[in-house]
């Protein structure tokens, strides 16, 4: 395995989201089962997945405990957690594009934060004229 799949659902490669995702799946539960699960809507549970929304610190800790990954996990991507996906017998063109997709990942994620960045330096300077 390569140092890519090695961190697929690091915080570097993987979002929040991508690790519920993930988790779910390697669970075997549906969107639907986890969020009756949960007690929340499967809305509520489709915002978390997509990274429109994060849980509060309680639904989180059930979450962790009902997919049997570490909290820390969830939210880093760090510590107890789950394999990354085996890509063994993926033809080598789609172990390129999901290369490529994960750094492209990486540096709009890089990119959000410069924004980011340069937004909140833009408002202070408006506040001083």
């Amino acid at each position: 395995m390569n140092d890519e799949t090695t961190d697929w659902y690091g915080p570097d490669t993987a979002t929040f989201g991508d690790r519920v995702a993930g988790a779910r799946e390697q669970a075997g539960m549906t969107q639907a089962q986890l969020a009756r699960r949960l007690g929340v809507k499967k809305a509520t549970l489709v915002g978390w997945e997509n990274d429109l929304s994060e849980p509060r610190a309680n639904k989180l800790s059930m979450m962790a405990g009902i997919l049997n990954v570490s909290l820390m996990w969830l939210l880093t991507g760090e510590g107890e957690g789950m394999s990354p996906p085996d890509e063994v017998d993926a033809a080598p063109e789609m172990t390129a594009i999901l290369s490529e997709l994960r750094a492209i990942r990486t540096e709009m994620r890089a990119n959000a934060e410069r924004a980011a960045r340069l937004e909140k330096k833009m408002r202070s300077l408006m506040e001083h004229l």
